[in-house]
């Protein structure tokens, strides 16, 4: 199955983002892509962390799913929300969700980010818990590609990727981790994470990210990628917008678990 992975550098205006978003999904289609993952915040990177309540909106409604729906539709791709803020359980908070579109248009899969990133090293400070509601369920995605392969899809969001325990409920073949990095913490420990999730539960990763100085002076780690279950990077853009695309192969995945089966090993 090839798949894609989009890097942006958003910025404030919602419908710019979408825009941008429409012409790399188009180009993954054109690449000859079946899924393709946009990013953590795709649709939005505001001013201020409290920008997102101002475009949440209620699940099952609203422009940011609708573009979803009909870019997946019109493009014939499995598209990956990254993640876009939905209604949460007070007025001052929402959810991080990332969404999932079949080529019908049709949504089949909901995750809400469970780990909340906070980081202070006394010049940057972020604390997600402010204004985003964490998630409490992991979630799986069955989903047949064009030659009648399933995969079973794991999903996840940026900060999960420190959490290994999440990875191993999933029992995935393939691990979805649309990002926005820092770019301090993404230069030291990005590739590193990805890998590692990669390797240990012997599955693909698409980690699509942001990546650049957005139009707020944040500046995100990008360097967006694809590892196979060996560790090796399949495909890589270090910054600015665009896509890598990349083939997951069922055979050469069925066949590293059955060289090294670490999977059945498990004790703990």
């Amino acid at each position: 199955m090839k798949v894609a992975a989009i890097q942006m550098v958003s910025g404030v205006s919602v419908q710019a983002n979408l825009d941008s978003a429409r012409v790399l999904l188009e180009e993954a289609a054109q690449a000859g892509a079946q899924l393709a993952a946009l990013p953590e915040y795709f649709c939005l990177m505001g001013q201020r962390d409290g920008d997102k309540l101002a475009v949440r909106e209620p699940f099952g409604k609203g422009p940011i799913q609708d573009f979803l729906a009909r870019a997946a539709r019109e493009c014939g791709l499995w598209v990956v929300g990254g993640t876009l803020p939905l209604v949460a359980g007070d007025d001052g908070h929402v959810r991080n969700t990332s969404l999932v579109f079949s080529p019908t248009g049709e949504r089949m899969a909901r995750y809400d980010k469970i780990h909340l990133f906070k980081f202070d090293n006394g010049r940057e400070r972020y604390d997600e818990s402010r204004v985003i509601e964490s998630g409490g369920d992991a979630v799986v995605l069955a989903l047949r590609d064009r030659d009648g392969h399933d995969w079973r899809i794991g999903l996840s969001v940026c900060y999960d990727l420190r959490f290994p325990e999440l990875y191993r409920a999933l029992q995935a073949d393939v691990l979805l981790a649309p990002s926005a990095f820092t770019y301090v913490t993404g230069q030291a420990h990005w590739e590193l994470l990805l890998r590692a999730r990669a390797v240990e539960n012997l599955a693909y990763v698409i980690a699509p990210a942001q990546g650049g100085v957005h139009e707020n002076g944040r500046r995100t780690w990008g360097h967006t990628m694809v590892v196979d279950p060996w560790g090796n990077v399949l495909a890589q853009r270090d910054q600015g917008p665009g896509l890598v695309v990349a083939e997951l192969d069922p055979e050469r995945q069925a066949r590293l678990r059955e060289q090294l089966p670490a999977l059945e090993h498990r004790v703990l």
